[in-house]
Parts: C-alpha cells; structure tokens; sequence
C-alpha cells in the first residue's frame, strides 16, 4: 500500500506490541475483566482480502490517480474506531471504496469532482484515515459506486508569511510533514492531536480537531485565517484576515463540515514562534471532587497552562501514570517569549489551595530554555515531556495508545471511549449519570465486569471536557451488537444531561443519532440548503452530519 501502513488497524507494523508487552498488558488488563486468557486473534492478511468488483473505469487522463489494489482498498474502507477494527478482523470488507484517488493537485481535485458528477460517483475526502467515528466509509444505504479521494500529494507548506506569523498550506499535509516544514522558520503550528502522525491539515479542519492544548486556543477553528475549498459546483475561498465583523463566518461554515460541502484543499493558518521555556508538574488528589475543584480554579485563574489535565485514578493506572491510589493532575506550562516558573509555582498554590499535593521539591521540571526550538515539532503535547514522572510516563502511554487499543480488541474486548463537554453548573452531576448510564449499559448488554475511568482533556472558564474511556469482556460473536447497545445508552444519557455529543472527535456516522437531536432543526434545514447549493447531486460523504 502506498502508504506503508497496516490496512486492518492502527499505524505501522513496526511501531506495534512486542510479544513481550502483549503478555504486560494482557497480565495488566484480565483481573479488571474478570478474564483470565485474554489472546489476541491473528491481524488479517493480504491475502485474506476478499472485495467486490471495482464499478468505476476512469478516464486515460486520469488513469495514473486511480488504484483498486485490494491492499489499497482495504486500507480506505474504515476509520481507526472500535467498531472499524472489529469489523476488519472479521475480514469483513463488504462495502469498499470502488477506488482510491490520488489527484497531483487542486486542479486534480476539481477534475475528479467534474468526472463524479458527469458518472455519478460518491465521493469521500480522506486525509489521514483516522476518524473514529465512520467519517470516511461508504454509505450503507447508497448503492452509487464511490470513489476515496485520498490527498496524499497535496502535502506542501506553499507560503510564510513570518511578519504575520502565518503559512499557507496544503490540506494533505500530514502533522509531522507540516511541522517539519515550518521547523527552519522557527515557526509551528503546534496542533497535535493523538492522531498527529496519521491526521492532516485538511481532516482537521473538517473535523474541528483540538489538540494537546488545555485552554485558550483548543480546537483547530482558532488557528485558521481563510480556507479554499473544491465543491462541484465551484472553489470557495475565504479572505485571509486577523479577525472580521462581516456577518456569519464562511470559514465557520466548512470547520466541522466533515467533507459535505466541498474538498478543503488549502488554508492559511496562524503559527507560533517554536517554544523555549517549559515547566510541568503533577498534582495529587485523594479524591476526584478535589481534583475538579483544582482544574476548574486553574481554568479561571488567568494562568492558561499549556496542559492541564485530569486522570481519574482508574485512567492514571491503566496508563500507568501512576499506581491507581490518586487522582492526578498533569500541568505544564510554555512560552517562546519568557521563563514560566512562576505560573507553574502559582498553579502549585492552587493545587494545595484546592486539597492536593505536588512534592517539595515539586515532581516538575524547572524552566528550560530550547534556543533551538526542534522540540516543538513532538507530538508531546505541550510542557508535559520533561522528566521521568507520572506526566511522561502518560504521553508515553497516551501516544502509542491506538496500538494497545487494536491488541485489547485482538483480545476480544470491548474498548471504547466517549467525550463530550459540560458547564461546570452542571459538571457533577452530568458525570455521575454518564457512569451509571454506562455501568448499566454495560451490564445490559453482558459487558461486566467491566472498567469505566475518565479524564478531563480539555479546561475552559466555564467548563470542562470529560472524557470516558470504557474496557469490558466482549461476547465471542457479537460484539459490534454489544457495542451498539451501550453507544446508544451512553450518548442518549449525554444528550440528556446536555452534553454535546462530541467535543473533538466530530459526528460522522455513529454520531448521528445524538447530532440529530442536539442541533436545532431549523439550522439543519439551513445546511441541507448550504449542502443543495455547492453539491446538489449529493456526491460528496452524503450521510454525514445531514441527510441530503
């Protein structure tokens, strides 16, 4: 495949499990699940790979773009979800692309969008292949041949502008390529998502990511100067400019859009000056109410640590941050400009004020200056990579992550996460109903003993970003069954208790049902008329968000 990378699960072969952390983890995981031979089954192979005749023949001017190498399809049916992989190591590849796509380029981009609508193909943008939530497979219920349009090639940083501190770039760029680039500008965008190796601009964009940032500037919408789209009927493209009043936002219009209205090629994002100073430190809480006490302070507090990060005790000990008798929290601040110790010592005050302990000397790094600036281009999210503490450990943890997943889920498990977004008024309460709704849910559908931990990924003024993550024994034949019943139960208890179905993961396909529910019915007629505007024949994801 021409991308190197597995096409059944998560990242590269050669990144994954050594047989030796497969049995840790095993040994680590059973006695939460009460089962005692967890195994993993065998990843699919080559030539396992069984796909339905292609339906498309392109055009001779277009013939070198197009693949149906089974391999390459494959790799382009699903996302990275549970429900992805399950269904991948069930060889099931019953709903394939009928090709990949590969224009050269944005004018590439519009002669596909021209050949769909004159044959009538689906058309599905694919940046890195990472969503989890079934933004990139084939519409079940859709019987036009489909073609993956993958922008590989569209992988350029083409302009910086350094007095503005902005670049143009293409929206393939995957985010090492994208950091790489701006790495001799002393510049960075420093967005990194768990997905940050496998993720693009582009997919960001449509998807409104939120990276490693705790507070301020969350989500990817806060980065962006103008966006240029390729739609069937036409390219849009926004102007660049520092902010404007000029009625609603065009820009707005295509984040989170999800590839409904149109193909993002390019952008001009706001960049950084690469980080020099960093401090982190690792606060202890006896119990999880201190704790959200503590982020909610240091969310209000004008400090605007860089990470800000809460681990309920289960979440510190399956991450193996820490041993499981406290609930911490990862702190760690970062400037290109000047020193930060003195906000990571306020933020230790607040810590204490607030019930919890960080060691004297503080388990944290003092500043340290980087003149060089290559740090900035980890994924390591920012300030937490300092020294060998609980902090580190978890983005060691945090960062291979996926790989652990796609072995639980060889091991015949069910793991799952959820996250959504809350007021801190109703915080409390929200989080003890999404447990109960989940350990129900769970029990229901024959998922227990099972682990429930959750963490707080994202700090605001005026609330928080919990985020639950969920590992249970599945039953042998019926798991994607099992999975369906507490996904439902979980996100009609969120959509209850007036979380938002998703905080950065987007809607897709198996968010629907909840999205339906939480956006207003009139604006969801505003964007099937948005939608019948720029791609009246619905070639573009249909399904996702709306139903044209």
């Amino acid at each position: 495949m021409a991308t190197g990378r597995r096409f059944w699960g998560w990242g590269r072969e050669e990144d994954a499990l050594s047989a030796a952390e497969q049995r840790a983890l095993a040994a680590r995981v059973a006695p939460l699940v009460g089962d005692s031979d967890l195994r993993p089954v065998p990843a699919p192979t080559r030539d396992e790979i069984e796909l339905p005749s292609p339906r498309l023949t392109p055009p001779s001017s277009m013939a070198g773009w197009f693949s149906t190498d089974p391999e390459d399809r494959a790799g382009h049916t699903y996302g990275k979800s549970f429900r992805d992989l399950v269904r991948a190591l069930e060889r099931n590849w019953r709903r394939p692309p009928d090709c990949v796509v590969r224009p050269p380029d944005e004018s590439g981009v519009e002669a596909l969008l021209e050949w769909a609508s004159e044959v009538g193909a689906i058309v599905i943008p694919y940046g890195g292949g990472s969503s989890v939530v079934g933004g990139v497979e084939v519409p079940a219920d859709d019987d036009r041949p489909v073609m993956s349009c993958d922008l590989v090639h569209l992988s350029r940083v083409l302009e910086v502008d350094h007095l503005s501190r902005a670049a143009r770039i293409e929206a393939g760029t995957l985010g090492p390529a994208l950091e790489d680039q701006l790495r001799p500008y002393g510049l960075t965008l420093r967005h990194f998502p768990q997905s940050f190796e496998f993720s693009s601009l582009g997919g960001w964009l449509a998807t409104r990511s939120a990276g490693h940032f705790a507070t301020l500037a969350t989500h990817i919408d806060d980065a962006v100067e103008s966006i240029r789209a390729v739609t069937p009927a036409g390219i849009t493209a926004t102007r660049r400019l520092p902010g404007s009043g000029a009625g609603p936002s065009p820009d707005r219009l295509l984040l989170g859009s999800e590839g409904i209205l149109g193909i993002i090629t390019e952008a001009w994002v706001r960049l950084q000056a690469r980080p020099r100073w960093r401090a982190s430190g690792v606060g202890r809480f006896s119990t999880f109410d201190s704790a959200v006490t503590a982020v909610r302070k240091l969310g209000q507090s004008g400090l605007w640590p860089a990470n800000c990060r809460l681990l309920d005790a289960t979440e510190a000990l399956i991450s193996g941050s820490g041993d499981g008798s406290a609930h911490l929290v990862l702190l760690g601040f970062e400037s290109a400009d000047h020193p930060v110790d003195e906000a990571l010592a306020r933020a230790a005050e607040i810590v204490g004020e607030s019930g919890g302990t960080i060691p004297s000397p503080m388990e944290a790094a003092p500043s340290t200056a980087d003149a060089g600036g290559a740090r900035g281009a980890d994924p390591d999210g920012p300030g937490i990579g300092e020294h060998p503490d609980a902090s580190t450990r978890w983005r060691a943890s945090f960062l291979r992550a996926p790989y652990f997943r796609d072995e639980l889920v060889r091991m015949g498990l069910v793991s799952e996460t959820f996250e959504t977004a809350i007021t801190w008024d109703r915080f409390d309460i929200f989080v003890a109903e999404i447990r109960a709704a989940c350990a129900d849910a769970l029990r229901s559908a024959g998922a227990w003993p099972a682990v429930i931990s959750c963490r707080l990924t994202h700090i605001y003024p005026d609330g928080a970003a919990p985020y639950f993550t969920v590992l249970a024994t599945g039953h042998p034949t019926d798991r994607l069954g099992q999975w369906a019943e507490i996904k439902s139960a979980v996100t009609e208890a969120i959509e209850n208790g007036g979380g938002t179905v998703t905080h950065h993961h987007a809607v897709g396909r198996d968010h629907r049902p909840g999205y339906d529910r939480q956006r207003p019915d009139l604006f969801a007629a505003q964007l099937r008329a948005a939608k019948h505007v720029v791609d009246p024949s619905a070639l573009l994801n249909p399904g996702v968000l709306i139903d044209p």
